[in-house]
């Protein structure tokens, strides 16, 4: 009897009326404690609802309905068709639809109704997966700002390949704490090479000078990521490294004078194609000649053997010794032996490696310098 009233109620009132007449009848479905027969003809109304000509009716059932898991299915899937700004309401709330449901809607949905699911309070590896895929850079950027997504290393790194050129998704991919080290890697090659055409392009610098500054900064950054780097995880950090071209000399010779020879170790391995736990032994027993020959193998320059070979033996030295700890007083005795080696050396390519270590030993000395500082300042 109530519904009846109800449906010829809404066949004279003014739309304003026949909303707050939806809400209160679509409140009553949900909350009131009613027969099975009384609750299918409050159904029944509602699916009438969905043809009022107002859309302010309909936004009304839609907005008091969407956060309800007891809402009819095929009303919410109907709202689906709806006015953009009925169907946004439904998709961001309503958790009645099925990861499979979703995954559909976002692969040929406008940008509007994208961005309502990557707003959702909860998200599936799933459905982040598709937006991932296919999804703007707008709702790509709302689903990794959303906190209750759950966005699996996979997705992230195809969103790093699709938008990492992008400032604001690319900071937004930094900050996740489970980001894989190479995508991390990746995204601070796309930052280096965004600085330095800025700075060619304002002829701050020389093109050359430009492309110095930003591999070097590029390579100090790729040692501190690959010394917070799982050990499970260089492999894959180094296989992305070499394939892009930048697992160069110099940044092998610069993480180990940094300290981080497991990354030195684990290149070795991947270039040589020998198990890293030989490599490993290998290098920590000291045995020359049998690192010779995998330095060989993984065809690194001859002229650079020498290089390693005294960075390695100084390593083990200071772990012998308990020698400086302090991250400068390490480096700095690392660059002295590897550079006394090459003292008398003139050739190109020497000087070229000596030079980067004398820049790495100066900016570990600005680093101790500001570390020094900043402790000086808290006490």
């Amino acid at each position: 009897m109530i519904v009846q009233q109800f449906l010829h109620f809404m066949e004279t009132a003014p739309s304003d009326r026949r909303a707050l007449a939806v809400r209160s009848l679509a409140r009553a479905y949900l909350y009131s404690d009613i027969d099975d027969t009384t609750r299918a003809e409050m159904e029944a109304a509602m699916t009438v609802v969905m043809d009022d000509s107002a859309a302010e009716v309909r936004r009304a059932l839609a907005d008091t309905l969407s956060p309800a898991l007891e809402a009819p299915r095929h009303i919410m899937l109907a709202f689906i068709a709806d006015v953009t700004e009925t169907a946004v309401l439904v998709l961001s709330r309503s958790p009645v639809f099925l990861d499979s449901e979703l995954v559909d809607i976002a692969a040929g949905a406008e940008d509007a109704l994208q961005m309502a699911i990557a707003s959702r309070p909860r998200l599936s590896n799933a459905v982040s997966a598709a937006i991932a895929e296919v999804g703007e850079r707008d709702t790509c950027l709302r689903l990794l700002q959303n906190r209750g997504a759950a966005v699996a290393r996979i997705s992230q790194r195809r969103m790093a390949e699709r938008f990492g050129d992008d400032p604001e998704i690319r900071e937004a991919l930094l900050q996740k704490p489970d980001l894989a080290s190479d995508v991390r890697q990746m995204l601070v090659l796309r930052l280096s090479d965004a600085l330095g055409e800025l700075v060619v392009h304002k002829s701050w610098v020389s093109e050359d000078r430009a492309r110095n500054l930003t591999r070097e900064a590029r390579e100090r950054a790729t040692v501190a990521i690959a010394a917070e780097t799982e050990t499970e995880e260089l492999t894959a950090l180094v296989e992305h490294l070499r394939v892009t071209g930048q697992l160069t000399t110099a940044l092998l010779l610069r993480a180990i004078c940094a300290g981080n020879v497991a990354m030195f170790e684990t290149a070795l391995s991947v270039l040589a194609h020998v198990p890293e736990e030989r490599v490993t032994s290998l290098i920590r027993s000291g045995r020359k000649q049998a690192f010779r020959a995998i330095y060989d193998k993984a065809d690194l320059p001859a002229m650079a053997f020498d290089a390693f070979d005294v960075a390695l033996d100084t390593c083990r030295e200071i772990a012998e010794r308990g020698g400086p700890r302090d991250r400068y007083r390490f480096t700095l005795h690392l660059v002295e032996s590897v550079i006394a080696r090459y003292r008398e050396i003139t050739d190109g390519e020497v000087n070229e490696l000596t030079g980067m270590l004398r820049r790495f030993a100066a900016d570990q000395a600005r680093e101790a310098a500001r570390d020094y500082a900043r402790t000086a300042m808290v006490a």
